[in-house]
């Protein structure tokens, strides 16, 4: 079963460019963090949301910003579809949980469909072996309010119901990252045992 899967995600690892981070088969780091979904802020643990099946985990660098407010669109408008994969979503960025609350019910963005993880010191994006740039001054998002904290590279994971990741890739536009992320959901609910 476990070949079978493998084979099956193996052209995401040839074809897709992870620029620097885990690979499949690797296992993903744990991490619990202050989290917000629909602008409240919660526990997430990675550990207790695997127990329902695979989760897509992405990094990003910024809400509020153009590419990431595109992504977390596509998530929201595509929930259902990773729902149906038995598989569940949740963003991690550099954000304060303060920004997370607005940006998690947002209509426009994540629209309280997923939840949206805080990684103030960008711990949780090295233990992926996700690139983080610290904060750029004066940097404003598309509010026209000071950003002011560092930015994980745009990296997606899906990490299997077994802890391990499935399937990882970046250096992707915004939408065809969730493209890619729910193929590989996909892929993992037709191979589930």
């Amino acid at each position: 079963m476990k070949k079978t899967v493998f084979k099956a995600l193996l052209p995401f690892a040839v074809s897709l460019p992870v620029l620097a981070a885990l690979p499949e088969g690797h296992p993903a780091p744990d991490f619990s963090a202050q989290a917000s979904l629909a602008g409240k802020a919660f526990a997430y643990s990675l550990k207790d949301t695997l127990r329902n099946g695979p989760v897509v985990v992405y990094f990003y660098p910024s809400a509020y910003t153009g590419g990431c407010n595109l992504q977390a669109h596509t998530f929201a408008v595509n929930h259902d579809k990773f729902a149906a994969a038995g598989a569940s979503i949740v963003g991690v960025s550099l954000d304060s949980i303060q920004r997370l609350n607005d940006f998690s019910a947002d209509p426009n963005y994540c629209a309280s469909k997923f939840p949206v993880a805080s990684d103030a010191d960008g711990s949780i994006a090295r233990s992926y072996d996700v690139s983080v740039r610290e904060a750029a001054p004066g940097k404003q998002d598309t509010r026209g309010v000071e950003i002011g904290h560092g930015f994980a590279e745009r990296t997606t994971f899906v990490v299997g119901p077994d802890g391990k990741i499935a399937a990882s890739f970046g250096g992707l536009k915004p939408e065809e990252n969730v493209a890619k992320a729910l193929e590989a959901v996909k892929i993992l609910a037709e191979h589930k045992p």
